[in-house]
């Protein structure tokens, strides 16, 4: 609403001010006495037309500039002897939006024709011509329209240039903010995970060693223990652009599948239009990686909260998006409003983020719904 308003108000400056220059023009057009037939009236609506134009020198200073410039050639030669005021807005205009070349060689351009369109008007001395030419456009008032566009853009470009050093300057002290959380949240949770790793270990390797049947919930526990660590690191590392280790994408996604399986859920994987051993794929690398976290928050929100027996993850690679929805049986119905906890929040910004879309909820004849679609088309 703000823009719009900006956008109105500027409009009807622009329109003020080309109204302005027109009457001026006219006015002074009409003080020369001039009559209202013929040539005169043809004068007289180049004169209008000149000063009118200049509403337009925001959107298009080029054009202006052109049609200024024939209205103050076409106005001379009918025998007005009217400075070109309109030009000099044109040229200031132009300059400003930084078409210096552009309006340099329109101004050369100019200054050439005066001198003939006064020639053309009547005048024979060629001395008297291009003294007409000069009051019509002096070479100063043209350089200084000129100097005052260029300093305002000058001006402009060093505000921006501020703004944008300003923007740097916050994003980057997030970068590091972000960075000294990760890297709390990397101290205080490696303990703890180490911990049940390290008695998860101990746990199987004393059952192996009496013989036991080691339960398969030990060995989920285990194997998590050990992806939690991994994935830790290579969180700080991302945060930190070490980039040693290689981000989780669609080929770690049957690993994901597995050690669902391995918690007693029965997890299956169907995938079309694509092979996912990380060669040949065309996916791009945000949406390799984000396609991962999707299955991999589903998948963990399934085995915390639904009590679900069987869960399904399909991946489906289409011309232009690539689908990924994983339902399971558990508890939800239709009425049931779907909490928005945090790992279902990350995975709405991730989508957003790429332009993609995000349904998660329950289904009318029960369970839960996670269905994404991300844009995959390279050319869009």
């Amino acid at each position: 609403m703000g823009t719009e308003r900006r956008g109105v108000r500027a409009a009807a400056i622009d329109w003020a001010i080309a109204g302005c220059v027109a009457a001026a023009l006219l006015v002074t057009g009409l003080s020369e006495g001039n009559s209202a037939a013929g040539a005169d009236l043809l004068g007289y609506a180049l004169l209008a037309a000149g000063g009118l134009a200049l509403a337009a020198r925001r959107r298009a200073p080029v054009p202006v500039l052109a049609v200024t410039g024939l209205c103050a050639v076409g106005y001379q030669a009918a025998g007005f002897d009217v400075p070109a005021v309109a030009f000099l807005f044109a040229v200031y205009a132009a300059v400003r939006a930084g078409h210096r070349i552009v309006t340099v060689a329109a101004s050369v351009l100019l200054l050439a024709l005066l001198p003939v369109a006064a020639m053309a008007s009547g005048l024979h001395d060629t001395g008297e011509a291009f003294a007409q030419a000069r009051g019509v456009l002096e070479l100063a008032w043209l350089i200084a329209a000129g100097a005052a566009g260029e300093a305002l853009r000058q001006a402009e470009r060093r505000a921006e240039e501020a703004e944008r050093t300003r923007e740097e300057t916050a994003r980057r002290r997030a970068d590091e903010e972000r960075l000294r959380i990760a890297r709390e949240l990397h101290d205080s949770l490696t303990h703890q995970i180490s911990i049940i790793k390290v008695q998860s270990e101990v746990a199987v390797h004393v059952a192996r060693r009496r013989g036991e049947r080691v339960p398969d919930a030990l060995l989920a526990i285990q194997e998590a223990g050990r992806e939690a660590s991994r994935e830790l690191r290579a969180t700080l590392e991302a945060l930190r652009d070490d980039d040693t280790a290689p981000p989780r994408g669609l080929e770690h996604v049957p690993e994901l599948v597995e050690r669902a399986r391995a918690t007693g859920l029965d997890a299956t994987l169907a995938i079309e239009g694509l092979t996912i051993d990380g060669h040949g794929q065309d996916v791009p690398i945000a949406v390799d990686r984000t396609v991962y976290r999707i299955v991999q928050e589903s998948l963990t929100n399934i085995l915390r909260h639904s009590d679900a027996a069987t869960a399904t993850v399909r991946i489906d690679r289409r011309p232009k998006t690539l689908l990924i929805r994983v339902d399971d049986d558990g508890r939800a119905v239709s009425e049931t409003a779907a909490a928005p906890g945090v790992g279902l929040l990350g995975m709405r910004e991730r989508v957003a983020a790429l332009g993609g879309r995000l349904r998660a909820e329950p289904r009318g004849e029960g369970g839960f719904t996670v269905q994404a679609e991300l844009p995959v088309d390279r050319t869009s």
